[in-house]
């Protein structure tokens, strides 16, 4: 304390000013458009938490691109293709699995179908003498993981080959032999678009999982809605009172009784699914563009809305790999965010069989057996909210699985959700949110943003 006002005076009577000692700066806060990566830090159990796209097209989809992802000469659409780099490097997602239509997919071969270019920087993940993925590389330095896939039939991801020559790629076949060929090139087998399928269908075929949300299903659902908006405020340019733009999605009643049913239904007769969102990304639908000069359907935007997130178990070096990400998503530990509500910081669903500290993850299986079962569940909060503003109403619901939908357990507005179970069966956690922090870039729309929606989904984890 002497020496400092000793120092003071001195500077003084050198006719110099005493430096001022700044406060530090306050922290970020969160805002919509706002983009957050993740942190990569394993958590307790040595798991690192992924964000990515799971259901996504590129220029090898014959709809994407406004219909138009190549000319009559078949030279692919640059244009749209830089979009969805600018997109994928925007949202700062770990991964992307493609699902480009068949049409299109299997006319084109690997690596071209990984979205690979090395003139930008891109670097293949080679294995077995192949390229399995492409870590494609944007201008800020960092890098995505860009796997391929198709919807044609079933929905198989992180394929690693083709199955079938060419000419002679039949990705519409749901035999379980054609199914089990993709499987062997290390596909995870997953369906779109879960009000296509029958319960029995999603039962019997050979699967891995199924989409629990769909957001071109959802779009279509929400019709009047979209039509509303784009021709009351988006077509007569009266957008001073529209909503901060990457809000666009408030508007609509993100809940689907008829994906819940069948979900719920599939689990409850015994059969173990991962469920996935699935973003169905096409930039084909609404080209109108909003008070930023975007289009709604940007790749960016799209892709920055929700994703799915995946707990890898990384190498024991610390890196990983699309193998890696395959793994989690085939176990099942995966569960979606609808992160254009903000980002879910701290949220954790696992099992604890007895007394001790013996733990199931999400997509496995704890049994009572062995001492009891114990459902253990954190509650989210927005991450990097101004706790000065007006804050979100969350609550976290703990679910299981019966014929024709779920039933509520237990649920818990913040801190931790423990429930002991007692009857075997599929549970899940929901995070419901209204997110009243929106408002003030609610403008003239305040309203959309006292109802309560869902913000985070879990897949399921098993009680025997």
């Amino acid at each position: 304390m002497l020496r400092s006002s000793l120092f003071a005076v001195l500077v003084v009577l050198a006719g110099c000013p005493a430096p001022v000692m700044m406060p530090p700066p306050p922290p970020p806060t969160w805002a919509p458009g706002t983009i957050i990566p993740q942190s990569r830090t394993p958590n307790a159990r040595g798991f690192v938490e992924l964000r990515g796209l799971i259901h996504v097209h590129s220029i090898y989809s014959h709809d994407a691109c406004d219909g138009a992802p190549h000319d009559l000469n078949g030279v692919y659409n640059q244009p749209c293709l830089a979009d969805f780099r600018l997109g994928a490097c925007a949202s700062q997602d770990d991964f992307f699995f493609l699902t480009d239509h068949g049409d299109s997919f299997r006319d084109n071969e690997f690596p071209d179908v990984l979205l690979f270019d090395q003139s930008k920087g891109d670097v293949l993940v080679e294995r077995g003498g192949r390229a399995t993925a492409n870590r494609l590389m944007c201008p800020s330095g960092s890098t995505t993981l860009i796997m391929a896939g198709t919807e044609t039939g079933a929905m198989p991801v992180g394929l690693e080959a083709h199955v079938g020559d060419a000419g002679m790629r039949d990705y519409g076949d749901l035999s379980d032999a054609r199914l089990d060929a993709f499987k062997a090139v290390n596909s995870v087998n997953l369906v779109a678009h879960a009000e296509d399928w029958s319960v029995q269908q999603l039962i019997d075929l050979h699967l891995d999982g199924f989409e629990m949300f769909n957001l071109h299903r959802n779009a279509l659902k929400n019709g009047g809605v979209a039509a509303d908006l784009v021709l009351n405020y988006v077509d007569k340019g009266m957008l001073d009172g529209f909503p901060h733009p990457d809000l666009f999605l408030a508007a609509f009643n993100l809940d689907d009784d008829v994906y819940m049913t069948t979900w719920g239904t599939v689990l409850a007769r015994g059969t173990k699914r991962v469920t996935t969102m699935g973003s169905d990304c096409h930039q084909n639908t609404l080209p109108a563009k909003l008070q930023d000069g975007e289009r709604i359907d940007s790749y960016r935007r799209m892709m920055g809305a929700f994703s799915n997130h995946l707990l890898v178990r990384p190498k024991t070096d610390g890196t990983w790999d699309d193998a890696d990400l395959k793994e989690a998503l085939r176990s099942g530990r995966n569960f979606g965010v609808f992160e254009f509500m903000g980002y879910a910081d701290g949220f954790d669903f696992f099992a604890r069989e007895g007394t001790g500290s013996a733990v199931k993850e999400l997509g496995e299986t704890a049994r009572l057996a062995n001492g009891g079962v114990t459902l253990v569940a954190n509650t989210p909060k927005v991450k990097d909210l101004d706790p000065a503003g007006e804050q979100p109403v969350v609550a976290m619901i703990l679910f299981k699985a019966r014929e024709g939908g779920w039933d509520e357990v237990a649920r818990v507005s913040e801190g931790t959700l423990e429930q002991t179970v007692t009857s075997a069966g599929a549970y899940r956690i929901e995070v419901r949110i209204a997110p009243k922090h929106l408002r003030p870039w609610g403008n003239q729309r305040k309203a959309w943003f006292g109802a309560e929606r869902p913000w985070v989904m879990s897949s399921a984890l098993y009680v025997e």
